[in-house]
């Protein structure tokens, strides 16, 4: 199997990797820790001591004690009564990753939940029978409780999932294609499984990976963008870069250099151009895209340490036999990554969204209005930069920061909250937004460029125009642009052209 967790060591590399559909299996030597944190619950249930949700209620209710009998009762009841999300399912990908994160979670040997939890979550990872979870609902403190409860509940014979076929059945169902017995949760087993960041570290690592997919495709338009305008690439001289001495600033240079590299385009006008400066988005790319990659870098080890860290409570220490409380649960760390990378894909969405506004205006392109055909008689690309527009716009809105708000919760006792979840979950809608707005730059360049002709842009971004140009032939005159853009977003989002930037990404290399 070439998918196997090393609890407490997973690679970013991987992590991508679980989003999809697959067996998955764990390492050797993971069933030790798990058996002798479980027995350690078990012993102090047979001791009688007070532990927080083995034999006591939850939250403001931890002074209450539960009678041994009804311990198994406690933790059903709690499954049931946190399954109160709602909003539309989480996406499959992100679901996948949810689940390996929790197995590998409770693999590390100190929630005291017993092997056969673990081996039931993989199981239903590995037959891709996928529990319908809603994505609202948490705060993103004591864990994300109401989405891993109804993860659970599917565990336990309830709820509902999705199978590969698409077809959305009962969790009794699920458990019978993937060859599983229903769950009988023992001491602590609910709320370990109820209890962590494993929701919103997803979706904020699922973004992450989508928004590398997005940077490096944003640096082969803004390669193309300064070709169609005939921008110089002195501003991309590693010795200007050098003198600054940010990491992500010169490598994101040294890119361009190697995109722009040949150009016949840029060769034309190298002498005798009267225009002395660029405009900011096509010069200070290296500026503000590699800050970005700083930032994408910077959330990426964050989300690296959470997705392999132990985030429920308390904490079995079978060593010891003690069961400690304390705050893993927390998602403030993953409040802020999630804060970071909205900033960093607005500011991508910002500079791409000025680009496209260049290459419309003859008096910064030298190129016909808006890149029609005919103008006036055609429009161009005209209504297509009102659309990225549009998306920056709502991509600035929703980057308001999650992290800087809280509310308490359960009367008090949870007095502040990440909403850790809210950051991660809205990190979707504004690369939908992004992955759009890059589409419209590759529809606007790649014409643009071959305004040009018969000059010739370099090899790598001819290899770019090529790839638009099938998904969206050139424009001869005006016809519907929504088409053109819907192509070329799922270009973006395969990473089509992103597989071109000769720039080191998180995930690709860890």
């Amino acid at each position: 199997m070439s998918r196997v967790i090393v609890p407490g060591a997973m690679p970013l590399r991987l992590l991508r990797d679980l989003r999809q559909a697959g067996p998955v299996g764990l390492c050797e030597g993971w069933r030790e820790g798990v058996e002798a944190s479980a027995s350690a619950v078990a012993a102090l249930v047979s001791r009688g001591e007070p532990a927080y949700g083995v034999n006591t209620g939850f939250g403001r209710l931890a002074t209450t004690r539960i009678a041994e009998e009804k311990l198994a009762r406690l933790q059903l009841n709690l499954v049931r009564s946190h399954a109160a999300g709602v909003g539309p399912p989480l996406p499959d990908a992100v679901v996948r990753l949810v689940l390996a994160l929790k197995a590998a979670a409770l693999a590390r040997g100190y929630s005291g939940v017993r092997p056969a939890v673990i081996e039931a979550l993989l199981g239903l990872l590995s037959s891709d029978a996928l529990p319908v979870i809603p994505s609202q609902g948490s705060v993103g403190a004591s864990g994300d409780l109401a989405p891993l409860a109804h993860l659970t509940l599917v565990l336990i014979g309830e709820g509902e999932a999705r199978l590969p076929s698409g077809r959305i059945v009962a969790g009794s169902e699920a458990l019978l294609f993937a060859d599983l017995e229903p769950l009988v949760l023992a001491p602590k087993e609910g709320l370990a499984l109820l209890n962590g960041t494993q929701v919103s570290t997803a979706l904020a690592l699922d973004a992450l990976f989508r928004l590398e997919t997005c940077f490096a495709t944003a640096l082969v338009t803004g390669a193309l963008a300064v070709d169609g305008a005939r921008g110089a690439d002195t501003p991309f001289d590693a010795r200007i870069h050098d003198l600054r001495g940010h990491r992500g600033q010169a490598e994101v240079a040294a890119c361009l250099r190697e995109l722009l590299a040949g150009s016949a385009i840029r060769d034309s006008h190298r002498v005798g151009d009267p225009r002395v400066q660029d405009p900011y988005s096509l010069r200070c790319q290296p500026q503000v895209m590699g800050a970005v990659l700083d930032l994408i870098r910077f959330a990426a080890a964050t989300l690296l340490a959470e997705a392999n860290a132990v985030t429920d409570n308390p904490l079995v220490f079978a060593e010891t036999g003690e069961i400690l409380s304390g705050g893993n649960f927390h998602a403030e760390p993953v409040a802020f990554a999630a804060d970071i990378l909205a900033l960093a894909t607005t500011e991508i969405a910002n500079l791409s969204e000025r680009r496209i506004a260049l290459l419309m205006d003859p008096a910064l392109s030298g190129l016909p209005p808006f890149l029609a055909a005919d103008p006036g008689l055609d429009s161009g690309f005209m209504l297509a930069h009102v659309t990225a527009a549009a998306l920056a716009a709502e991509t600035k809105a929703l980057a308001n920061p999650r992290s800087t708000d809280t509310i308490p919760t359960s009367a008090n006792q949870e007095d502040h909250v990440s909403l850790a979840t809210a950051a991660a979950h809205r990190l979707g809608a504004m690369l939908d937004n992004l992955e759009a707005i890059l589409a419209i730059e590759a529809l606007v360049a790649a014409q643009a460029v071959e305004a040009h002709r018969p000059l010739r842009s370099s090899e790598a971004l001819e290899q770019a125009l090529s790839l638009i140009r099938t998904r969206a032939p050139r424009w001869e005159e005006d016809r519907v642009a929504a088409t053109d853009i819907a192509a070329l977003r799922a270009l973006v989002a395969e990473g089509g052209l992103a597989s071109l930037a000769p720039i080191a990404l998180p995930s690709r290399s860890g």
